[in-house]
């Protein structure tokens, strides 16, 4: 198989050691137009729960990674602590989350999810899976399984991740 690499303008450049096949392009450029696509379209149930985007994923991350200090939080999140700052006091105002000193530092604080904020995410997610499960019960059942291989595949992918 050929290698690719996009060039400056969007044209094929010449192979070169270590880049993507042609075919493994043209998958990942598909695969990352689609997966934006699916996310607009489930994100548009995240209006129910009133909380912004913003807001949403780094409660989840609380929810999910367990406490986390307002640097982990803004590192995972690829944002800076001064803009995840507004985003936790927001999350505070809304007592979806707490913040408490580290018990292992006290100059530390810990930032984490209360029992109202994962109820929240919790419900936001389901209606999330909720959307594209009706969209995907509109698959035939082949479709469908062959969908469900590819995720697998994917997931199988992220776990190796480099």
């Amino acid at each position: 198989m050929k290698k690719f690499k996009p060039t400056e303008m969007g044209e094929t450049g010449p192979p070169s050691a270590g880049s993507p096949t042609q075919q493994a392009w043209l998958v990942a450029d598909r695969l990352h137009s689609a997966a934006i696509h699916l996310l607009r379209r489930v994100r548009h149930e995240d209006t129910a729960s009133r909380e912004g985007p913003a807001r949403l994923s780094a409660l989840s991350v609380l929810v999910f990674a367990g406490p986390k200090t307002l640097g982990e939080l803004a590192s995972a999140e690829q944002v800076k602590p001064p803009t995840m700052s507004r985003i936790v006091a927001g999350l505070v105002g809304s007592r979806l989350v707490t913040i408490a000193a580290d018990p292992h530092d006290a100059r530390r604080m810990r930032i984490r999810a209360t029992a109202k904020g994962t109820r929240l995410l919790q419900q936001a997610r389901e209606r999330r899976i909720a959307s594209l499960a009706a969209n995907l019960d509109r698959l035939t059942p082949a479709q469908l399984a062959e969908l469900g291989a590819v995720v697998e595949t994917l997931v199988k992918l992220l776990q190796n991740w480099c």
